[in-house]
């Protein structure tokens, strides 16, 4: 594997909102810190000047958090330049190359659609730019198993795949990468993580905000294809994988895969699809639009450690909180010793992990009140927090593919065992619920999950019961 500090960055896309939104922050950080002092060339088709481009990463950065170390800023601006043209024209390829000047090791950043993912790697390979490059692509990496099996087959006909880093940008959050280390660090955990003490566990990524003007885009990806196959998948995959059998990431790989490979493929009576009242008026939306803004639902993994153990995954827009948690709910004593701890009177021990807004890690027990009687409280044990200042997801990711880490990101037969799982539901699946905003979803939903007790709904601060 080669693990040599890519020589130069070419980011196709660079006019386009993720551009605005997240790289240019990130570039901005990686130079602050001294990790990122090569040439960058940003590429698209508009017909900007290169003060066109520099003024919008400024403001861009500007808006993220602003600009508190001009020097960086200009150090930043002098290693931009600006190609452009038509991904189908082989000239906009040779005046990237021209651009590249003797960089050696190009790593190029497909921050661009997926349909032009086999066009732009294509004209990299005709023009020579593959040749000990690196190429990071965005989500999706497909829009079905068949779909992201060609895209895999062209990117590795230019590309090794140690040499591919697929984003996911969630797992370069610190929240993320924290479930990865409590699992593995502690020894506590091991006893209890599997089928005989987990009843359930449950994923909810929720925004109380709508499209957002991606109506278009939200009419070809739908909330199944845009969250829960990719970034509630990964977070499955974390709390489910098996021990990984050394510190190298590849190790960490094969373990996520085998999870992937273990679920059971979905079926329409597994799923419950919703759209918030009012999406079919957003624009670029059709009128008898059937997309789903809300998707729950309930997986199996068929491996010895959680045979017949639950895991719902739920997510939506226009929904009551903005956050994510996950929550591990343990089986009840089984002893029902105390009236008021069984699982009837009140819901069982359980670990959360909120990963957003607000980063924390909790158990929950059951602490007796003061006094005579035998009865208590199920109260929370905050085991972490956040810090301010912590790197951000794509300062991160984008880091570690420049140095050859591909540790947070994801390897061709998880993307293709995960779709695998889903493909049933994306051909065969039951027609959208409404549901109002600011609600927690379709009625439906609550069937789904009934049979272990509910969804748990959660505030701004705290997980509330029921």
């Amino acid at each position: 594997m080669n693990e040599a500090h890519s020589d130069a960055l070419v980011i196709f896309g660079v006019t386009g909102d993720l551009a605005h939104k997240a790289i240019f922050p990130a570039l901005y950080a990686l130079v602050k810190n001294g990790a990122l002092r090569v040439p960058i060339v940003g590429v698209a088709s508009p017909r900007w000047s290169l003060e066109q481009l520099r003024g919008r990463m400024e403001d861009s950065i500007e808006q993220s958090g602003g600009i508190d170390d001009p020097s960086a800023m200009r150090r930043l601006d002098a290693l931009i330049s600006y190609v452009s043209g038509d991904y189908k024209d082989p000239a906009t390829f040779a005046a990237i190359k021209g651009a590249l000047g003797g960089a050696e090791r190009p790593a190029h950043y497909l921050a661009i659609p997926p349909a032009l993912f086999e066009t732009v790697i294509n004209g990299l390979k005709a023009t020579s730019l593959t040749a000990n490059a690196r190429v990071i692509v965005e989500k999706p990496f497909g829009r079905d198993l068949a779909s992201a099996r060609e895209l895999n087959a062209v990117a590795r006909a230019a590309f090794p795949e140690d040499s591919i880093f697929r984003i996911d940008h969630y797992l370069g959050k610190e929240a993320i990468m924290n479930i990865l280390y409590l699992r593995f660090a502690n020894s506590f955990l091991e006893p209890i993580w599997n089928r005989n003490y987990v009843a359930s566990v449950q994923v909810t990524l929720a925004e109380d905000f709508g499209v957002k003007g991606r109506g278009a885009f939200y009419e070809t990806a739908g909330c199944l294809r845009d969250v829960i196959e990719n970034h509630l998948f990964q977070i499955v995959a974390l709390l489910a994988m098996e021990p990984p059998a050394g510190q190298s990431y590849g190790f960490v790989h094969d373990e996520k895969a085998k999870v992937f490979q273990a679920m059971r493929p979905l079926k329409p009576e597994d799923m419950v699809r919703g759209q918030y009242v009012g999406y079919r008026d957003e624009a670029n939306v059709a009128k008898d639009s059937d997309v789903e803004t809300y998707c729950a639902l309930k997986l199996y993994i068929d491996s010895w450690r959680w045979a017949g153990v639950p895991f719902y995954l739920r997510s939506g827009k226009c929904l009551a909180q903005t956050g994510t948690e996950i929550l591990v709910e343990l089986k009840p004593p089984p002893q029902p010793l105390f009236e008021d701890s069984t699982p009837a009177f009140s819901h069982s021990n359980y670990l959360r992990f909120r990963l957003s807004p607000r980063s924390v890690i909790a158990l929950a027990a059951r602490i007796k009140r003061t006094g005579k009687e035998f009865v208590g409280d199920l109260r929370e044990l905050s085991l972490a927090d956040e810090h301010p200042g912590e790197e951000t997801a794509y300062t991160r990711l984008l880091g570690n593919a420049m140095a050859g880490d591909g540790a947070l990101f994801t390897r061709e037969d998880a993307i293709e065992a995960a779709w695998a799982a889903v493909d049933p539901v994306l051909k065969t699946y039951p027609p959208v619920r409404p549901y109002e905003r600011q609600s927690w979803g379709p009625k439906e939903a609550d069937a789904l999950i009934a049979a272990d007790g509910g969804w748990h709904n959660f505030g701004p601060e705290k997980w509330l019961d029921g």
